[in-house]
């Protein structure tokens, strides 16, 4: 059975930083949140429960701050580790998470 295609390389995400690709899941096209921290990496749908926008304030720039991630538009702020808001206007509200693995370098949906 093939694998499916490399979301990007590790390498392509800063080290404790995060990036956005697209992604061909099961609802069709869709724009992902890849956070990393060394060689794990989290993936989750780029869309803030709130309101429904990305969380980009550009494309594939994200607001990071001691292990979280906030949301440019309204300031929700979520846990990296596993996208629990935290803060902001949908507390207790989680973001999509997306199945990823590292293999050989590179990441792709698992």
């Amino acid at each position: 059975m093939s694998q499916p295609p490399a979301l990007c390389r590790l390498d392509d995400i800063p080290d404790g930083g995060a990036t956005a690709v697209d992604a061909s899941l099961v609802d069709g096209e869709e724009s992902l949140i890849l956070l990393r921290r060394g060689e794990q990496v989290h993936g989750y749908l780029n869309v803030c429960p709130h309101a429904g926008r990305r969380l980009d304030y550009a494309p594939g720039k994200f607001l990071l701050k001691n292990d979280t991630l906030i949301c440019a538009v309204h300031g929700a702020t979520f846990n990296q580790g596993d996208g629990l808001c935290i803060a902001g206007p949908c507390r207790g509200e989680h973001l999509r998470t997306v199945a990823v693995q590292v293999d050989e370098g590179e990441v792709r949906l698992a």
